[in-house]
C-alpha cells in the first residue's frame, strides 16, 4: 500500500515532507516522471534540480536497462539504479546506499503498485503513488493496472494521504 497519493510526481507538496525530515527520493521514470520511452524533458530536468537544490539527494530506480536509465539520469543530474528488478527490494537497497541515508529519510515516487509501491514496502521505504500520465503501455502493464483497481479502492475507502500541493491539485502531471 503507498503512504501517500499524489495526481503526480510534480503536484507532490515536497516542502512538506522536507519539513519531516525526509531528504532522499528514489523516482521511477516512465509514466511517473515522464511519458513512457520519452527522454528526459525539461519539466523532469527541472523538477530534479529544484529538489536538489533544496537540499534533496535523487536516484533515478528503473527496471530498464542500459541507455535509457543512464541517459535519463545524466539529463537530470541525478545517480541511477537500472536493472532494479521491482518489486525486489534489491534496486532499493542499492538506491539507499547510493542516497547514503537511512531509510526512514527515503521515500519513493512512481506509477505502478506492483512494482514501484511494492518494492518500496518491500525495502521499508515510504512510497507515494503517482497516476500514469497515459494508459497506452505495454499489454503486461495494461493488467497490472486492472489488478491495481482492487488496491486503489482500498486506498481510498482507507483513506490513504494525499500529498499535492493544494494550488495545484488539479495537476494532471501532463
Amino acid at each position: 500500500m503507498p503512504d501517500a497519493v499524489a495526481r503526480s510526481a510534480f503536484s507532490i507538496d515536497y516542502a512538506s515532507l522536507y519539513e519531516k525530515g525526509f531528504r532522499g527520493i528514489i523516482f521511477d521514470i516512465d509514466n511517473t516522471l515522464v511519458l513512457p520511452d520519452a527522454p528526459a524533458d525539461e519539466r523532469a530536468i527541472h523538477l530534479i534540480g529544484d529538489l536538489q537544490e533544496k537540499g534533496f539527494s535523487v536516484v533515478i530506480l528503473s527496471n530498464n536497462t542500459g541507455e535509457r536509465v543512464t541517459s535519463f539520469a545524466k539529463a537530470v543530474g541525478a545517480v541511477c539504479v537500472e536493472k532494479a528488478l521491482k518489486p525486489l527490494p534489491d534496486g532499493y537497497r542499492k538506491a539507499v546506499a547510493l542516497l547514503g541515508l537511512p531509510e526512514e529519510k527515503i521515500f519513493a515516487v512512481g506509477d505502478q503498485i506492483y512494482t514501484d509501491i511494492w518494492g518500496a514496502n518491500r525495502a521499508g521505504i515510504k512510497a507515494v503513488l503517482t497516476e500514469p500520465f497515459t494508459l497506452r503501455e505495454e499489454i503486461q502493464i495494461v493488467i497490472k493496472r486492472m489488478l491495481e483497481k482492487p488496491v486503489k479502492a482500498r486506498c481510498r475507502k482507507t483513506g490513504v494521504p494525499g500529498i499535492d500541493r493544494a494550488e495545484e491539485s488539479g495537476d494532471t502531471g501532463s
